[in-house]
């Protein structure tokens, strides 16, 4: 005689747990993929920005100061994996609608704490840059604070077609 048994789920919130994971697993990959992102960099280039002509100035750094580069925006894709991941870790808790209620609270936290985290990635140390040009102009430039610059140091001010950049004379 074959007997076949079936295997009934004994917890039917688990169906939702599982879903609620794939979601969080979603959004962390969409975390992710934000993490691509434009450089203030003086020694980043896009690829658009390749293989065209740029104006060099020559000159001297006056006051270098530092600064926090922010991004603009952010793509919200912290907040959608926060709060993905802070529903599945609470909904642990609790049973019944307290269960509900601290899923959606977990939710809520799990978003507002991956904000804040995605706005925190979204900040750079900087430089604000002061040069004297030989020509006698005097410029300002911001950029990340990969390149030392120092005060008294020559340096070469490269600008057109995108952003302003200052590199040292080598």
């Amino acid at each position: 005689m074959n007997t076949t048994s079936i295997k009934h789920d004994s917890n039917p919130g688990r169906a939702s747990r599982r879903w609620l994971a794939a979601m969080a697993v979603a959004g962390s990959l969409a975390v992710l993929a934000g993490c691509a992102h434009q450089s203030a960099s003086s020694s980043v280039y896009s690829y658009d920005q390749a293989q065209r002509e740029q104006i060099v100035r020559l000159g001297t750094v006056e006051a270098v100061r530092n600064v926090v580069i922010q991004k603009d925006r952010t793509t919200g894709a912290g907040t959608l994996a926060g709060g993905a991941l802070g529903g599945v870790a609470a909904s642990g808790i609790g049973g019944g609608s307290g269960r509900v209620l601290a899923t959606i609270g977990g939710g809520l936290l799990g978003a507002l704490a991956g904000d804040a985290v995605e706005h925190q990635m979204g900040k750079s140390a900087g430089l604000e840059i002061t040069v004297r040009l030989d020509n006698g102009e005097t410029r300002v430039i911001a950029q990340e604070a990969d390149v030392a610059i120092n005060v008294g140091q020559r340096v070469r001010v490269i600008s057109g077609g995108g952003p302003t950049r200052v590199a040292p004379m080598y």
